[in-house]
Parts: C-alpha cells; sequence; structure tokens
C-alpha cells in the first residue's frame, strides 16, 4: 500500500545515533534488547536522536511542538470537555503528563529535565502540546499532550510482537445449547459483549503493512494498545546524567517529582456519551451495562473490558466473575447444611442432656479461672450447645468433604475456562519469558557491573551473587522480624482473653440486669466476641504496615524484571497476609482447649496465666465466631476503602471545579482530578480476593455459610470494582497477561492445605469423632445410644485435692466434686487423674479419621484433575485450524512477493527463494 510506504530512516530506533553524533547501525530490535548499556533497550540512542524531517526541535515545555495552521487552532474556550484529540481536531491524545512550576530550590533542576525529557520524547518520534497553566482549572498545573502517530505505533508494535487483523475468522461458531434460552435475562447485547468481529491475527511486520486489514490508520490500533507503546517509550526515555550515571524514565521523574502526574485518558464522561462522533464512548457503555449495581445480574462483557483496559485487568475480571459463578454452588450446599443443623436441633440429644435440669442441672463444673471464678452449673451454657449443633453436626463432615472436591473442580474448570480466553484474546504465543527478558529500568539504573547474557550474546547489567546473597538475608531476616511481630500480637490476644475471662465471669455474675441474657452470653462466649474484635482491629493496623515493609523489601532485593518484582512482591504480602488473618483462627481451631491440664495441675501460659479451655460443647462455635468476625469485618472496611473513601477524594478534589463553566473543565483536567489505580492496584484486588477464596477453604468446615458470605460479597465487589474503575480513577495504562500468574499456584497450596485443615478440624476442634465413638463402643442404651454422652465425657474431680492457687474463694454450697471436660479416671481410682482408655480410643479414631479423609479426598482430587483436561478439545482444534490458516496466508503472501521479484526479472537466486517458499506453502498444507 502506498499510503504505508514509510522510509525506515524516519521511525524511532533506525534513525537512532551514537555517542559521537554518527548513526547507529541496526535495527530497532537489536536496539531495544537494552544489552551493553547503562539505559534500557531503545534508550540506548535516545539521548542523541534526530528528529523527523521537517519539525521542529528543541521547544521547551510551555510551547507546543507542532505547526498547526492558525485555521486548525481550536480556542480552549470552545473546545469541548470531552475532547480526545489536540487542538487540532484529529491527532488523537495518547498519553498526558502533568506538573507544577513551583518555585523551589530545585525548580531549576526540574525544568532541566522537562526539556531533556520532552526532546527526547520527540527525537522519538512523538508529538507533543502543551496546556499552558493559565488554561487549566486552577491556574497552577501544565499539561502536556502526547500523541503517537503512525510510525512509532507500526514500529513498537513489530518490537512489543502485537497481534492484529489478516482475516475474518471463518471458524463456525460452537453449536447453541437449547437451554440458553433460559439465560437470556442474564444476557447484555452482543454488540457490547462483543464489540469487534473476530478476526485470524499474527504479530505485526513493517514489512507486511498489505497482509494486514488496515482500513484507517487512526483507528487500527485501539487506544489500549496506543497507550501500552506510548508508556512503553516514556518509562525507557533518557533526560539527562546525574551523579555520573544517565537517568531515565517516567517513573523516576515522577518520584522526584518533575512530573506529578503520566496517565491516558477516558474516552468520555461516564454518565453520558460523547460529544465526538469519532468517539466510541467505551466508558459510557461500560459504566451502563457492567459498572451499576443494579446490572448484578448480568455477566461481565469482558471483550469490551479487555479491549479497554487490557487483557491483565480483563483476565481478573473472568477470574472474579468465575470464582463467583462456582461460589453459587459450594453457597447453595453450605446452606443445605446449615438447613439441616437447624431443622434438627431438637433432636440433638447432647444439647437437651446439657439443658435438662434432672442432668445438667445436677452437673457442677469446675471453676474456669482460678480463685474468682465459682463453680457452676452445666445447664448455663444450654443456648451455646444449641446454636452449636448449627454447625457441629454429620453435615459438617460431609461439607468439608465436598469442599475438598469442589476446590479441585473450580481450579480445574479455571484453567479451561482460561484457555479459552487466550484463544480469543490472541495470547496463545504470548509467553512470560517476553518480560522476563525486558529488564526493569530499576535494575539497569542500581547495576553498574555488567556480563554477557548466554542467550543474546550481548552485555547486560547484573547483580553481582555476594550483593544477591547479602541483600536477600536481610530480606530474610525482616520478614521473620514482621511474621514474629505477628505472632507476637496474637500471643497478645490470646493474654488478653486469658487475663479478662475471670473479669466477665465475675462481672456476669454479680451484675443482675445482665441475668436475662446470661444463658445466651457466656463468659466464654463475650471474651471470643471482644477478642475477636479486638484481633480485627491489630490486623488493620499492621495490614497498613506490612504494606509499606513489603514493598520496601523488595524494592531493596533489586528484581532483574517486572514479573519478577511482582512475584516476590506477592509472596511477601501474601505471607504477611496470611499469618496475619489466619493465625488468630489457627489458634482457636487447633491450640484451644488441647493443653489445659486438669484441675490441680492445669497449665499455665508463662507461669502467669491459665490456658482457656473450650466449652462443653466444644470450640467450634467459638471458631465460628472468630471467622465470621474477621471475614466480615475484613469485607466490610475492603468495601469501605476501595469504593466510599475513592469517592469521597474525588469529590472533595472536584468541588471547586463544579462552580465553573462546563467548557473550561477539560478531559485530561477531570482525569487528572481521579485518584490514581496504580501498578499495584490489580495486585491488592487479588490479594483480597485470595484471602477470602482461604477463608472459605480453610475453615469452612467450622462454617458451612462462609461460601454463601462470599458470594454476597463478590457480587458486591464485582460492582464495586468496576464501578470505582470507571468513575473513580484515572484509566489504567493497558497491559498484556495470559493467566492470574503466581496466584494461581497460591490457589493451589491453599486447596491442598484446606484438606488438611478441615480434616483436622472435624478431628480435633469439632466434637463429632468422641459422639461417634461413644455411638459405637461406649453407649449402654440401644433404644437412644446417645444418651448419657455428656455424662460419659465429663471426668470427676474431689475438690479437696484443688491446691491454694486453683480452689475458689468461696465454695457456699459446700460441693465435694465438680466435672470437667476431658477422659480421666475418678479419684477413687488406683490410676488416679490418668487418662482413660477411652481418651486413647478417641485419639486413635481421630488419627484413623484424619489419615482416611485425607486419602479419600486427595485421590478424587487427582481423579478429577486427571479426568478434566487444562485446555478444552474445541479450543484446541480452533488453535490448530488459526496457526494453519495464519501460516497459509503469511507463505502465500511471501510467495505473491516472489512472483512480483520475478517478474520484475531479479536474480537466479530469487528463482530458487521461490522454488522453496512455494515448497513451504506446500508442507504447511500436508501438516
Amino acid at each position: 500500500m502506498s499510503r504505508l510506504g514509510r522510509k525506515a530512516g524516519e521511525t524511532l530506533i533506525e534513525m537512532a545515533l551514537t555517542a559521537d553524533g554518527e548513526e547507529c547501525n541496526g535495527p530497532l530490535v537489536e536496539t531495544i534488547s537494552t544489552t551493553g548499556s547503562e539505559i534500557p533497550s531503545s534508550s540506548e540512542c535516545f539521548s542523541s536522536l534526530c528528529g523527523f524531517p521537517g519539525k521542529r526541535q528543541g521547544l521547551n515545555s510551555t510551547e507546543t511542538t507542532l505547526l498547526i495552521p492558525d485555521h486548525q487552532v481550536i480556542d480552549k474556550r470552545h473546545e469541548s470537555k470531552d475532547s480526545i484529540f489536540f487542538r487540532d481536531g484529529i491527532r488523537r491524545i495518547d498519553f498526558v503528563l502533568s506538573y507544577v512550576d513551583d518555585l523551589n530550590k530545585e525548580w531549576e533542576k526540574k525544568l532541566e529535565r522537562r526539556k531533556e525529557f520532552e526532546n527526547n520524547l520527540q527525537k522519538a518520534g512523538l508529538e507533543l502540546e502543551t496546556e499552558d497553566k493559565k488554561e487549566s482549572e486552577d491556574g497552577k498545573i501544565y499539561f502536556v499532550k502526547i500523541h503517537a502517530p503512525w510510525e512509532v505505533l507500526i514500529t513498537y508494535a513489530e518490537v512489543l510482537n502485537i497481534k492484529v487483523p489478516i482475516k475474518e475468522n471463518d471458524i463456525p461458531s460452537m453449536v447453541e445449547n437449547p437451554l440458553d434460552c433460559m439465560l437470556t435475562p442474564f444476557r447484555l447485547p452482543e454488540k457490547v459483549m462483543h464489540p469487534e468481529p473476530d478476526y485470524f491475527t499474527a504479530p505485526f511486520s513493517k514489512e507486511k503493512q498489505e497482509l494486514y486489514l488496515i482500513n484507517d490508520e487512526s483507528t487500527f490500533f485501539s487506544p489500549s494498545m496506543r497507550n501500552r507503546i506510548v508508556y512503553y517509550i516514556l518509562t525507557r526515555c533518557p533526560y539527562g546524567t546525574e551523579e555520573g550515571k544517565k537517568k531515565f524514565g517516567i517513573k523516576r521523574l515522577l518520584n522526584n517529582g518533575t512530573y506529578s502526574a503520566a496517565y491516558p485518558l477516558h474516552d468520555c464522561q461516564y454518565w453520558k456519551k460523547a460529544n465526538d462522533p469519532n468517539c466510541d464512548s467505551e466508558r459510557y457503555t461500560l459504566y451502563m451495562e457492567w459498572a451499576r449495581f443494579l446490572r448484578f445480574y448480568k455477566e461481565q462483557p469482558l471483550d469490551l473490558i479487555r479491549k479497554y483496559y487490557g487483557e491483565k485487568i480483563g483476565i481478573y475480571f473472568a477470574w472474579l466473575g468465575f470464582y463467583t459463578e462456582m461460589l453459587f454452588l459450594a453457597a447453595v450446599v453450605g446452606l443445605i447444611c446449615f438447613l439441616y443443623g437447624l431443622f434438627t436441633m431438637d433432636e440433638n440429644m447432647s444439647s437437651k442432656e446439657i439443658c435438662d435440669p434432672a442432668i445438667g442441672g445436677e452437673i457442677i463444673m469446675c471453676p474456669l479461672c482460678d480463685r474468682e471464678c465459682d463453680y457452676w452449673k452445666l445447664n448455663t451454657t444450654c443456648a451455646s450447645s444449641e446454636y452449636s449443633h448449627l454447625f457441629d453436626n454429620v453435615a459438617t463432615l460431609f461439607f468439608a468433604i465436598f469442599m475438598g472436591i469442589w476446590v479441585t473442580l473450580f481450579l480445574e474448570f479455571w484453567k479451561r475456562r482460561q484457555a479459552r480466553l487466550k484463544y480469543e484474546w490472541d495470547l496463545v504465543d504470548f509467553e512470560e519469558e517476553q518480560q522476563q527478558l525486558q529488564l526493569r529500568p530499576e535494575y539497569e539504573a542500581k547495576c553498574t557491573q555488567k556480563k554477557k547474557n548466554p542467550v543474546t550474546q550481548e552485555m547486560e547489567p547484573y547483580l553481582p551473587l555476594t550483593s544477591q546473597a547479602v541483600r536477600f538475608c536481610i530480606s530474610g531476616t525482616t520478614v521473620l522480624f514482621w511474621v514474629s511481630l505477628i505472632i507476637a500480637s496474637m500471643i497478645a490476644v490470646i493474654v488478653y482473653r486469658l487475663a479478662v475471662y475471670a473479669a466477665f465471669a465475675s462481672l456476669m455474675e454479680n451484675t443482675q440486669t445482665l441475668e436475662p441474657i446470661s444463658g445466651l452470653l457466656t463468659p466464654q462466649l463475650a471474651t471470643s466476641v471482644t477478642a475477636s474484635c479486638l484481633n480485627f482491629v491489630i490486623i488493620m493496623i499492621l495490614n497498613f504496615l506490612y504494606e509499606r515493609i513489603a514493598i520496601w523489601i523488595t524494592d531493596m532485593e533489586i528484581p532483574r524484571t517486572h514479573l519478577e518484582y511482582e512475584n516476590r512482591l506477592t509472596m511477601k504480602m501474601f505471607l504477611f497476609q496470611f499469618v496475619n488473618y489466619y493465625s488468630s483462627c489457627f489458634y482457636v481451631a487447633f491450640f484451644k482447649g488441647k493443653f489445659v491440664g486438669y484441675p490441680g495441675a492445669y497449665t499455665y501460659m508463662f507461669n502467669r496465666w491459665r490456658n482457656e479451655e473450650c466449652d462443653p460443647a466444644g470450640c467450634l462455635i467459638e471458631l465460628t465466631t472468630q471467622l465470621t468476625i474477621v471475614m466480615a469485618g475484613k469485607q466490610i472496611w475492603g468495601n469501605i476503602q476501595e469504593a466510599i473513601v475513592p469517592w469521597i477524594c474525588n469529590w472533595w478534589g472536584r468541588r471547586k471545579a463544579r462552580s465553573n463553566p462546563e467548557n473550561l473543565y477539560s478531559r485530561w483536567e477531570q482525569d487528572h482530578d481521579l485518584q490514581i489505580f496504580g501498578a499495584l492496584g490489580l495486585f491488592y484486588e487479588y490479594l483480597e480476593m485470595v484471602i477470602q477464596f482461604g477463608f472459605i477453604t480453610l475453615f469452612v468446615a467450622s462454617f458451612p455459610l462462609a461460601p454463601l458470605l462470599a458470594l454476597m460479597n463478590n457480587i458486591l465487589e464485582i460492582r464495586v470494582d468496576s464501578w470505582k474503575l470507571t468513575t473513580q480513577y484515572r484509566r489504567p495504562v493497558a497491559a498484556k497477561a495470559h493467566s492470574i500468574g503466581v496466584w494461581q499456584e497460591i490457589l493451589n497450596g491453599m486447596a491442598i492445605l484446606s484438606v488438611v485443615t478441615n480434616a483436622f478440624i472435624v478431628a480435633f476442634t469439632s466434637d463429632m469423632i468422641p459422639r461417634l465413638v461413644y455411638y459405637y463402643a461406649y453407649s449402654t442404651n440401644e433404644d437412644s445410644p446417645m444418651s448419657g454422652y455428656i455424662n460419659n465425657s465429663l471426668s470427676v474431680f474431689q475438690i479437696s485435692d484443688f491446691p491454694d492457687r486453683n480452689k475458689p474463694k468461696m465454695n457456699p454450697d459446700n460441693f465435694v466434686i465438680c466435672r470437667y471436660r476431658d477422659y480421666r479416671y475418678p479419684p477413687d481410682h488406683e490410676r488416679k487423674y490418668l487418662h482413660t482408655m477411652q481418651f486413647w480410643h478417641i485419639l486413635a479414631a481421630k488419627m484413623a479419621f484424619i489419615i482416611i479423609m485425607e486419602h479419600v479426598v486427595f485421590i478424587v482430587k487427582f481423579f478429577v484433575a486427571w479426568m478434566i483436561p487444562d485446555v478444552p478439545a474445541d479450543v484446541k482444534a480452533k488453535i490448530k485450524r488459526e496457526k494453519y490458516l495464519t501460516q497459509k496466508i503469511l507463505h502465500e503472501y511471501e510467495l505473491e512477493k516472489l512472483k512480483e521479484k520475478l517478474c520484475r526479472g531479479d536474480t537466479q537466486a530469487t528463482e530458487k527463494e521461490f522454488i522453496a517458499t512455494e515448497g513451504k506453502v506446500e508442507l504447511s498444507s500436508a501438516m
């Protein structure tokens, strides 16, 4: 095509100059490799690049870079506030930089940096247009608008391996399911779900431009592709030399205050379409069809999300939506298990005996704390024992096994869904290694030593092994210190529980106003609820610190690539959050009530505080309380942070602009006043959901309603995330991703761990195994096998054996014996207070149950994983079909080009090349 026949010398890299002013040799891809340079890739030649012919060079940041005829200039006062174009109304704004000209001591240095940076951007082929601060809403901010012309786009499309259409997809669509009509109310319009036709694609090549379906150069690359290309240039563009080192990249300029912001533009207002007919108004469509809560029952327009925000954000919402869909099944089964417990409450023999005045009312229990606590009757725990049956019943075992299988189905079906998205979004050939070959600018700036890359055979920066070892030692020590701090805070909460229990017991016994609710609000429950709330507050405070510590540690390690940086930060943050959120639940599930000793020989923490005992009905109800408070509190606090805080900040920032005329508040100013999504914005979204995933898998045996809570939260979460991204945040820079990354491995690890934790919860935290052992081995009543269980599970202690440290101050009723929860011989037995044989039977049954349950669930998990292929058969066929047709099209194109050469009478070598190419086409067809 003649319109595409640009000279190679006009592109960015091929115009590059060496340090002594001569032209750089070598193509663009070689220069971008970042090898043998103190600055990354293409920026190696940026500092001395020449400009395009006919363009002004060296303009400062307050001047318009391009000479636009007077009749094309649009007055600011008459320019539409929705304009996303330069003043000529033709060139699209692909990126915006802003800065404030503050007259401080570094003013001249910042001015010089900006001038050099913007000059180098011009030399890179980008076109700039600056809005003076007088034109801004507050009269203080300069805005530098950036446009990437066609030559720059096609150059970097080849470098970034961007796939573009070559032919419309001719593969027949899947046969419609007859049941699809039932899903019609949940569907979105086809134009919203599939905003673009389906094409076969191939990586862009400047040499083969006639091959691609280029109808309009201005719209061939989507806005998300354009801002991704511009951002790639911005992160590698130099701005001078300081302290003997070359400095480069917009990130450093943002950190040192040279620029205040850098962002791509939204295409319109979210509440109304753009006035410009050339604007697609995709933001408005996303808001109307996706970001409003009233659309919570509708499917997500994933293709439109991907087109507007890029694949990385698209894959997150695809995963979140799929996770929410799968939660529906778990929530239904969990609700059924809960209802089973609710409907069988009256049949629970244990709670009946506890509540019976003739049984529970006659059993005198030993004091639950030293000196201050009195003897108490078993029937005072009647209400809590009834409620514990809601979660501690036969259905608990079924649900624990079900969730072990559910989590496998979720992960395996997600792999299939992910494989389908990879095909539909042209990510099949996208490899993470492409990212690994791109060094982080920070890595190159801090690593002064160089060595030869064994793959590229080029010199590149590297971090010596000794330096890596020292940094990892410091990092590991810091991580251990902060994890220890979490554990110390948990121990502090445990000490609080031990210290205040006696206070609650004394208060409830001596306060008449609390007598009506004494059956419901026991000292155990009051201690558990207040400790859970205190623990939640500590978790939130520590989270605030951990985020900053984890980022500091990761920065200190100087990861080589962006992928390594994200993975390391992810593992540190997840480790911190895992210990922070789950440590208290692990304590209640596996430690509380397990090491208390017995009357007269209690176990003490730090030889001062007596260890807690479980309720006679078991510790499961306390684990449920802990889980509910932490999980629900985290979700409520998270939604407040994600939705209300950004809205308040934006409202506060826009309050002055509301009084100004609409046409004075431009598109770039509106977006400037929005919140920053940030490079780690998506990271925090994943982290929040993965922590929730842990709650509903690791401890789900104690709380079958956890999936239902998670489902309701996720329905809200999808709309909150979409709303804030569409309305409250600047448009993020588009990025590619073909999977959820390291989070997949974390989910797999948690799925395996969940089988173990739920097996231990059923065995050691719930009262199921002791009941089953009594039912089958120790029951003496054939008509009612569970009658007598409570009396059997309580041992006898002679009060006269109490040492002074444990004995209550008063015994007004002159009790002789008291009961406690354990399996020990009575005081008149020759093996006084030693464990009975029933204790060892129960322990053996618990260990056998754990082994059997783990093996059964793991066998089923591995069998299900083996049965379900990671890539659907139809997707495999489509991938092969597309590869075949794409190769055929490319080979035929090469053949046509060679035919043209032969027709022009080229040399014999060309004829041999033609024969070889023709053979390649035939071979491709045969394959």
